[in-house]
Formats: C-alpha cells, sequence, structure tokens
C-alpha cells in the first residue's frame, strides 16, 4: 500500500505526518531518519486498527481514485 505523507523541515530536524490516518506522526534528525519512522508509526498503526476490530465484520470497498 501507499501512503501520502507530510514532511516538514524545521531547526531540530524533520516532522512527518500521514493525513489519511489521522494522529500518525513521527519525526526524525534527518530526512532519511524521518522517512523510516513514518515506515514504522504507519505500520504500528495499522496493526492496532486490525486489532481493535477483531472478531467484527470488517470488509474492504474499492474507491476508483
Amino acid at each position: 500500500m501507499k501512503y501520502q505523507i507530510v514532511l516538514n523541515k524545521s531547526e531540530e530536524g524533520y516532522s512527518v505526518s500521514c493525513p489519511s490516518l489521522p494522529g500518525c506522526w513521527s519525526q526524525g534528525s534527518t530526512e532519511q531518519e524521518a522517512m523510516e519512522n513514518i515506515r514504522d508509526a504507519i505500520q504500528e498503526y495499522l496493526a492496532a486498527i486490525l486489532e481493535s476490530v477483531q472478531g467484527q465484520d470488517v470488509r474492504e470497498i474499492e474507491i476508483a481514485g
């Protein structure tokens, strides 16, 4: 899967968020570190969502883009 992210440079390094996953954000001292950290954050975010709906009637829907 692909997710759009927003990368912001600051004096402290880089902050990065994933707008399609509310509250999913990370940071890093370098751009590369921030990108690696948001990848991990997205994986953990999705794992937590899957765990929270376990045992429920979960379905998928396709949206034309």
